[in-house]
Parts: C-alpha cells; structure tokens; sequence
C-alpha cells in the first residue's frame, strides 16, 4: 500500500501505539472529530504522535517527533458526540516539517524502515523474547489466549518487539523510546530488559500475595480454632477464656464493694462494654486497666481509729531529739484528731453509708505543713506520724511539677494516661486513711499545661475532697480519710488559698548541742549499719563529734553531718577490709599523717600475732586526727565566728530557705565625687534599705560625731556584703548597714560579739522582722553574746526552747538610737 507522504496528526495522551497492530481508539476532541470524518472520506490514513504536553488545543510543538501511521478500518459514532474507531496501524514515520501548526495538524512525514540484522543473535534474542513473556501470560490474568497467540503467530524480530512493547505495563516514555528504536537488535534487547523488570516486579507481587494470604488463613484458621475451643469448653462447663475470667473477677470484686448512685452506673456500664469487646482491639486493653484501677483501690469503709496517745508520744520521743515544741504541737493535734473521731457520729443514709457532710466534719483538719531547712527531719517526722498512728505510709514530691494531671491523672482518651499521684497512692497502699506525705510543696511550679498548685486545693481542702474526681478514674472518690503532710523549706513560695487549708508547723534548725546528741542517738548507729560496720569497731568521743558538727557541718540540719560520718566509716571499712585479706596499704595511706603516736595506734587494727578471724573488729576511735584524714582540711576554724573587729564593719542576722545565717556588713570611704555604691548582689527591698540607713547616718553622724556638712559631697561611701554570689534580699538588715555606716563615719569599732536583726525606718523607729527562732540559732553557731531584736518581736521569744536561748542576751529597742548606745556607746570618736 502506497502511503501518502502528507499526514493529518491525532495527538495520543496516554501511550504511543506501534506498527503492526489492530485496536480501538477513542476520540473525544471535536476537533480531531471533524479530523477523522474528512480522513474517512479520503483515503482514511492518519498519523498517530504521542503529546509531550497534554493541552486542550494541542500543536505541533507538543508532539514527538516520531509516530505511527495508522488506517481507520471503522467508525462509530458516539451519543456524546465522540468517535470509537477501529484502526490497523501500518508505519512508524517520522515529522519531517509542519503544512499546519495548529488544530487540525497537518505535516510531512518522511516513513522509517525496521534497520534489520538476520543473525542468530536477533534469532537468539526473538526466542528469549518469546520465551520470556509465556512466563509473564502465565502468571499474569491479564493476558488473553488471544494475546499470547498474536505474539506466537508474529514471525518478524522487529514485530514481536513491537507487540511486546505494546502490552507491557512500562512507563509511557520507555514506550515512545522503543517506537524511536529503528535497529531491530537494540530494540529487542530493551525489550527484553523490561521484560526482565515485570518479572521482578510479578515475584514480589506473588510473594506479597502469599504472605497475605498465609497470614489471612492463619487468622481465619485461629479464628475457628477458638471458636471450637469455646464451644468445647461450654459444653464441659469450663468457661475458662481471658476475657471471661478477667470479666468474672471484676464483677465479684465489684459487687463486693456494694457501689452506690454514679460509681455503681459508671463502673456497670464500662463492665457491660468490657463484656462486649473483642480480646484482640486495642480498647480492650485501656478498658481492662481502667477496671483494674477501679477494682484495686480501696472503695470499703476503713477501721475506726484506734491509736494510743501515750505510744505515739513515745515513738516521737524515741525517733527524734529535740523539737520539743514542734512534738508538743503534733501530739497535740493527733489528740483533738482521737477526740474528735470519737465524739462524733455520723449520720447514715439508709444504705448504711456516712453522709458526704459528716465525713468531713470527722476528718476536718487533717493536713500538717512541716516548714523548716534541709535535713532537720522533715520526712522522717511524718514517718514517725504514720508509725504513731499504725497506718501506712506514702511519699511523693511534687518539687518541679509543672502540670496539674501529675495530682488529678490524664483523661483516658490521651494515649498513655494514667492516674493521678493522689489515686497511684491508694492503688499502693490499699489502705483509704494512710498517711501522705507532700515533700516540697513550695517548690511546685506553673506552665502552660496547668497549675498543680491550684490542683492541690481540691485535694488538701477538707470541704471538697470528700468527692475528690480524679481526671483518669473520672469518678468520685472519698479522699478525706487521708492523713496529709506536706513540706516545705520556706512559706513564701506557697499560693495564699493553699497555705489557708493548713496546720503550719515550723521545724528550726539545731545547734552543735543537739547535733551533737541526734549524731550519738541516730546517725552513728545508721551509718555504721549502711557501711556494713558494728558498734564496737569504731568509737567517737563527744569532742569529735562536736569537731565534725563545728568544722564540717554548720549547716541548720544534720544531712551533711550524716555524710561526713558516712565518707569517715566509708575509709575505715576499706583500712578492715585490707587488713582481712592481707594487703599492704596503699601508697596513699602510707604518707604520715599530723596525728600523734597515741591516736596512730587507736585507729589503726592491732596486729600482735593473737589469732586473726576473716574479720578483724580494731576498735577504731575516732579523734580530730582521723577526721582531718578522712575529710580533709576543716570547711571552718574552731572559732572561726563572724565579727566586727574594724571600723566599718557589723554583723547581722538573715533568713534563708536554708535556716539562720550571719551577715557581715562592709562600709569603706575614700576622698573623691559624693556617690553612694552598693555591691554583694543585693536585691530591691534590701538597696532601699541600705538608701534609708544612708540617711540615718547622714543626720546622725554630724549630730554624734561632728561629721561636717560638706564630708559627703569630697567622699565615695560604699557599701558591701561578702559572698557577692549568694543573692540577698530583705528588709530585716536596715539597722545592720546603719549601724556599719556609723562605725565607718565615727572611725569607731561596734561592741564584740553583738549581732542585730531590724527593720529600719526613715524616721529611726525599729521595725518588727520574721525568722527570729532561725536567726537565734545562727547566733548561737556564730558564738555570739549579745542579739538586737525589734522590741516587737520579744512575743516570738516565748516560742523559742530556752536551751537554744543560753547563754545569749537579747536587747529589745524600738529606736535606731537604742541600737546606737548598745554597739557604739558613748559620744565622739
């Protein structure tokens, strides 16, 4: 057949159509309708080009430049005005130049001949081909009988290419490279390529297939299995499925809980959808735990209180030394707590139940707020509180907390929730009235996840925990039972509405005196214990616990006593251990030590040829000599105390979170512009002080010394306290930097061994201060004999147990110029 070398184009969208085949195409383009019809009246042959860029009005330009000539052996005309014809397609041609750029496409074609090579390596590769594609029709539903006979019927190389290019499931562009392959060779071997690239991708598709497949019939299989197992199993009356044990052992813990009003409803509902679920979905496991919570914690109502107040007066006397205010004051509290319980009786509703209200008024009050340092025994008091009363014991921190659900839980639809520390506490102790302990409730904090410390009124307010509603259990549970004790090293940092719901108890620090006795009663004893040491090997005098709690432990608790005593049994367990097995000591214990012969020979285990067990017991005692060895060089100097020996200097007392502590104040001049300087990190409250005794001063000092008038505007005052690291603030050392100022001014040095605490006004009065007990015994430790207070604050000294009171002398003033006359007395320099 002669082609016409003049071609109307129909642009392809989908994949390019080869020689040599007979297929429908579907035309909806009205303009290549209008093409088709006139093509039909003609001669009926039309080129056929694969669009690079799909348009709605295509040209040339969007075209490849290779294509297929084809012949319109029928047309059907459609309802919706496109065409279906049926063409068998004749040539590859080529786009030689464009007779009409634009809808309808008309160019010069120039027709391309197969480049052929009759070899056997085309016959090789023909049968490869062939071979090849019977293996994909296999496997392939795709594939008609009449596909794989077309191809076995075909006899040219260059056509079963073609054909196989044409079914393959390859990408577009691969095709239109193939229709631009002219070497017949080349062009197999690509083919063959792709062929190779279906079957891979048809393995992975059967072993996908079959994996899910297995997988599919395993589960059926199980699936069966279980259900014959279950029938089984109801036939012999052995109904013994997870879910169905799990499902009868709530419900009998339920209905001996004898559940009332919204629990009963609750806790009923959530069985029933328990009942319900299948084992393997992933509600199953959140709906089981949450039942479990339910189904442990303790809904009964607990034994009636029946403790016995002499006992508990013994256990607190028996576990600590001293606080005796502090010990007055709980044993104090569990007796109106005992009175209290006994004297009231709560009403019942007819199910047998204590009213909401009157469970409340029993256990009204029952929250304690232990303030005081670190290490004078804060938690260990509450321990005692819970053995007094034989109830069980639970301890969190909420100190860092930033989010309210650590108190009231996470709602269940987060993934992870949990209960609240609240609601994990009675799950632990299974008991409804235990003792909880709430360490460093001053310490809480606030972020965008919520506010714990707002979340602790409901808990710790008497009035609502009675049905206090945890976010996770999500139903009300009677929490007023519960013995609360919270702690916290200072009030300051406490919301106002939390502190209200308290009893506060301070718990002030301890002199050398009574750190000297807790060491003898309680810390000796445990720390031999934990280093694995007894009684009998190591001895302590009173003057080498008195040189530990002096030189090593100033501190207003005893946790760092402890832990000098715990590194001093540490090296003396290592000196028995060696001494057991034999050993040299090492070079480290072999340099002399500053200790004398006598000390040598007490701390070192005998050797003088007597018979030796596996574990030698050297009665070790312990002296100043061994402590240094062991601890190294004092932290303090015997004596070493806080004192204003020059002009310009005095001593005061502060407050810390720590406990008590001395203040040396600093002032110094020199000749130069009239300036006033303030360093040691001061903050506002304490720079407006030191403004005020500024001015004090000032009006004093020409009044008192006959200071002139213009000193001020030829000099520079500064003002220092040490410690530039440590920020202070406050108010209570006015008196303190007025006092200093006046030493400086005078060139006069402040009375020995006196040390003053006192707000200061503009107009002199002394004003009122906080901490006093604190303050006092930083006096004490700071070896002082004479204490300036606020004439307001002498009350506070009742308060204050006489022994931490001896051998002071406190001086009450209620104006500057009394202050004057006890640390600078007398007229002139």
């Amino acid at each position: 057949m002669l082609l016409p070398v003049r071609l109307p184009l129909v642009g392809l969208v989908g994949r390019p159509i080869f020689p040599g085949i007979f297929t429908p195409i579907m035309i909806g383009n009205p303009v290549d309708v209008r093409l088709i019809d006139e093509t039909v009246k003609g001669d009926g042959v039309i080129g056929l080009v694969m669009l690079q860029n799909e348009a709605e009005t295509p040209a040339i330009g969007d075209m490849y430049r290779v294509g297929t000539a084809a012949k319109i052996a029928k047309k059907i005309n459609l309802p919706d005005g496109g065409l279906n014809i049926f063409i068998s397609t004749l040539k590859r041609f080529r786009i030689k130049k464009s007779l009409h750029d634009s809808a309808p496409i008309v160019a010069a074609v120039q027709y391309l001949d197969d480049e052929e090579d009759d070899t056997a390596e085309v016959k090789a590769l023909t049968r490869a081909l062939i071979s090849e594609m019977k293996q994909i029709s296999e496997n392939n539903p795709l594939f008609s009988e009449e596909m794989r006979l077309n191809m076995i019927n075909i006899d040219h190389p260059g056509k079963i290419a073609d054909f196989i290019a044409s079914i393959l499931n390859i990408e577009k562009t691969e095709q239109q490279k193939v229709l631009e392959m002219l070497n017949v060779r080349k062009r197999m071997e690509q083919v063959l390529i792709f062929i190779k690239k279906e079957q891979e991708l048809l393995r992975i598709q059967k072993k996908i297939q079959h994996e899910i497949n297995e997988r599919i019939e395993k589960n059926q299989r199980d699936y069966f299995l279980r259900e014959e197992l279950k029938a089984i199993k109801n036939e012999l009356g052995l109904n013994t499925d997870v879910k169905s044990r799990e499902y009868q052992r709530f419900k009998e813990k339920f209905d001996a809980f004898k559940f009332e009003g919204e629990v009963k409803e609750s806790v009923e509902q959530e069985l029933e959808k328990f009942n319900l679920m299948e084992p393997n979905s992933a509600e199953f496991v959140v709906t089981r735990n949450y039942l479990d919570l339910i189904a442990s914690l303790p809904w009964g109502e607990p034994e009636p209180e029946a403790f016995d107040l002499k006992k508990a007066q013994r256990i607190l006397e028996s576990e600590h030394y001293g606080l005796k205010d502090v010990k007055s004051r709980l044993v104090e509290y569990l007796a109106v707590r005992k009175l209290k319980a006994a004297r009231t009786k709560p009403r019942r509703s007819r199910g047998g139940r204590v009213r909401e209200t009157d469970k409340a008024a029993v256990y009204a009050g029952s929250i304690i707020c232990l303030v005081g340092p670190p290490g004078v025994g804060k938690t260990s008091v509450g321990r005692s509180i819970a053995h007094a009363l034989g109830k069980k014991f639970y301890r969190f921190s909420v100190g860092g907390m930033r989010d309210d659900a650590e108190i009231k839980g996470h709602r269940r639809t987060y993934i992870g929730a949990m209960p609240g520390k609240i609601i994990q506490g009675l799950r632990t102790v299974k008991s409804r009235d235990p003792v909880f302990m709430i360490d460093e409730i001053d310490k809480m904090g606030a972020s965008y996840h919520g506010d714990p410390a707002s979340a602790l009124l409901e808990v710790l307010d008497p009035e609502q925990n009675c049905a206090f509603r945890d976010y996770y259990l999500d139903l009300p549970f009677d929490i007023s039972k519960i013995f609360f004790i919270v702690t916290a090293n200072t009030l300051d940092s406490i919301p106002g509405p939390l502190s209200d719901r308290m009893e506060i108890i301070e718990l002030p620090g301890y002199i050398d005196r009574e750190k000297l006795e807790i060491a003898k009663r309680y810390l000796v004893p445990k720390s031999l214990a934990k280093n694995g040491l007894e009684r009998d090997q190591v001895t302590y005098s009173d003057d080498s616990l008195y040189y530990i709690a002096s030189c090593y432990a100033r501190e207003a608790g005893v946790r760092n006593f402890e832990k000098n005593l715990d590194k001093i049994h540490r090296k003396l367990a290592k000196k028995i251990v060696e001494a057991s097995e034999g050993k040299a000591p090492s070079p480290q214990s072999q340099v002399p030590s500053p200790r004398s012969k006598r000390a040598d020979s007490a701390a070192r285990p005998r050797n003088d040829g007597g018979p030796q067990g596996p574990s030698p017991k050297p009665p070790f005692a312990v002296d100043k000599a061994l402590i240094e060895e062991s601890l190294g060089k004092p932290l303090f100097r015997e004596g070493d105390v806080k004192r204003a020996d020059r002009p310009g200097m005095s001593v005061g007392l502060a407050w810390t979170s720590m406990g008590g502590d001395t203040l040396v104040i600093e002032a110094a001049s020199a000749p130069g512009k009239e300036d006033f300087t303030l360093t040691g990190k001061m903050g506002d409250v304490m720079k407006e002080s030191a403004a005020i005794a500024l001015t004090v001063a000032r009006k004093i000092a020409g009044e008192r010394y006959g200071l002139p008038a213009d000193w001020f505007e030829k000099n520079h005052v500064h003002l220092h306290i040490p410690e530039g690291a440590t920020p202070k603030d406050g108010p209570s050392a006015g008196i303190t930097m007025a006092t200093a100022l006046l030493s400086l001014f005078g060139n006069r040095v402040i009375t020995d061994r006196l040390v003053m605490t006192g707000e200061l006004s503009l107009t002199g009065k002394v004003l009122p201060i906080g901490g006093l007990r604190e303050k006092t015994l930083a006096a004490q430790r700071n070896r002082a004999r004479d204490v300036i207070i606020p004439r307001q604050n002498v009350r506070d000294l009742d308060e204050i147990p006489s022994h931490v009171k001896k051998g002071l002398v406190f001086h009450p003033v209620e104006r500057f110029e009394e202050v004057l006359a006890l640390a600078l007395p007398g007229k002139g320099a």
